[in-house]
């Protein structure tokens, strides 16, 4: 490895120091607090180098890794959603009893799994990161382990991503078996060079997105994000619902457009057909629903149905509008899940509707900021998930998509009557309900991460051009 190629892995390698540095200050002294600190700031470092490294040239780290715009931009996206859920974690977890100093750990152990992943160029590093970002959200969604609702759900996830990732191993090996390597462009050459589908790459890589499928909860493979979502803590559900999910859309979406892979119509067809049953029962599934965390559940369901029709459109305008949708989805699912976090206690998950009854008249900046929250994913303007939309009507479009812009459009208005439903009862009279929820003291960090994606939520579907001039870039 040269000096170029070593000075293009700052972000990597500062959240990799930072896990050895945290791990090696809680043998010294046991402090939460510290933790989170040593934890923020190597965040903060990564997301630095990150952004300030977004024009460079691109650089290939041996034949594993490559830095380029496209991976810099989610590497700088992820750092700050990893900030963003260190805040909430740290003063949904200090008012809890226990030693919690390995909970930012974890986090920056899935963080640095998910960095790995949106710069992986190869199949190897492909899977090095989801497993390490998979085998740190095992611990951390079990971390409130008093609670059975939270090692039901770990045990869950756990047995199901071995299973994908057993459909992983078999795609890889199908893949290797024909093409004879493992690296994204020569994957590439080998399908570009071939007239006709080659049977067993397009089994590999069926069995690839099959697995991959089971970590964006696509349906058929999303029965288990309700009750993950539910049971781990309302940070770490928010964790998963961006990071990891994010994380793995951007590799899968590299993969596509590097190997060109889009050349597999059949293949094409399949992601229609899961596109238009993740939208629809995305958000029928979350109409009957009455907890909360399992209604964001559903809803990040289907939002990753929105994302497979960007996926499915592909062309010069996919990064680009996945990287605007994606920045939209980010920011409004770590805030809402943000509230839910600051309202919950050391006894009470806040997940019950009864919780949010009257919030406008006790609490009006928290339901405001929820409001905010719901609204920009209901896709309503002047919030960032409008423009999202807007992209993701403008890809299809582009692609003559019209059969999963139609689904778009209705679960939409699914999605719609949800979020207003949960709005609608946190304007209720605060006089007809029971015993008052008690208001969490201390939220400090909490309320500042929920200011900022608040801002940043209208602030980017008033004035979205900063943004789409950097996705251009």
């Amino acid at each position: 490895m040269d000096f170029q190629q070593l000075a293009a892995m700052p972000p990597i390698a500062i959240i990799a120091a930072t896990v050895l540095l945290t791990m090696l200050a809680i043998t010294v002294r046991r402090d939460f607090t510290l933790s989170c600190l040593l934890a923020g700031l190597g965040m903060a470092a990564a997301l630095a180098t990150a952004a300030t490294g977004l024009r460079d040239a691109a650089v290939q780290v041996t034949p594993l890794i490559v830095m380029d715009g496209y991976g810099r931009f989610y590497m700088a996206l992820l750092a700050a959603t990893g900030l963003a859920a260190l805040a909430f974690s740290h003063d949904y977890f200090k008012q809890r009893d226990g030693e919690n100093e390995e909970l930012p750990l974890l986090l920056l152990t899935a963080l640095l799994g998910g960095l790995v992943l949106v710069a992986s160029n190869h199949l190897a590093a492909f899977f090095i990161g989801l497993e390490t970002l998979s085998i740190s959200l095992f611990v951390l969604i079990a971390y409130s382990s008093d609670q059975d609702k939270s090692l039901e759900a770990a045990i869950k996830y756990l047995i199901l991503s071995g299973v994908s990732s057993a459909f992983l191993l078999m795609g890889m090996a199908f893949i290797y078996a024909r093409c004879g390597v493992l690296d994204f462009p020569g994957v590439g050459h080998y399908i570009a060079g071939r007239q006709h589908s080659d049977i067993m790459v397009l089994g590999g890589v069926m069995l690839v997105v099959a697995g991959m499928a089971f970590k964006l909860s696509l349906v058929p493979f999303h029965m288990w994000a309700a009750d993950v979502y539910q049971g781990a803590p309302a940070p770490v559900t928010a964790f998963i619902a961006t990071v990891s999910k994010g994380a793995v859309f951007i590799l899968l979406l590299r993969y596509f457009l590097s190997t060109g892979s889009y050349g597999h119509s059949q293949l094409l067809n399949v992601f229609s057909t899961i596109a238009v049953l993740t939208i629809l029962a995305g958000n029928l599934l979350a109409l009957q629903q009455q907890n909360i965390k399992r209604i964001l559940a559903y809803s990040s369901i289907a939002h990753l149905g929105y994302l497979t029709i960007i996926f499915i459109a592909g062309g010069n305008m996919a990064a680009e509008a996945a990287g605007f949708y994606l920045t939209a989805y980010f920011i409004s699912t770590l805030g809402a899940f943000g509230v839910v976090a600051i309202l919950s206690t050391a006894q009470t998950e806040a997940a019950e509707p009864a919780i949010y009854q009257g919030l406008f008249w006790r609490r009006p900046w928290l339901a405001a900021a929820f409001s905010v929250m719901l609204l920009s994913l209901a896709g309503i303007p002047p919030t960032a998930g409008f423009i999202g939309k807007f992209y993701v009507f403008v890809a299809g479009s582009d692609a003559k998509l019209w059969g999963l812009l139609l689904t778009l459009i209705i679960g939409s208005g699914l999605g719609l009557y949800y979020y207003l439903r949960i709005i609608v009862v946190m304007f209720l009279d605060a006089e007809n309900i029971a015993p008052p929820v008690c208001r969490p003291a201390g939220k400090r960090l909490s309320h500042a991460a929920l200011a900022i994606l608040t801002i940043l939520t209208v602030w980017l579907g008033i004035y979205p051009d900063y943004l789409m001039a950097l996705l251009q870039g």
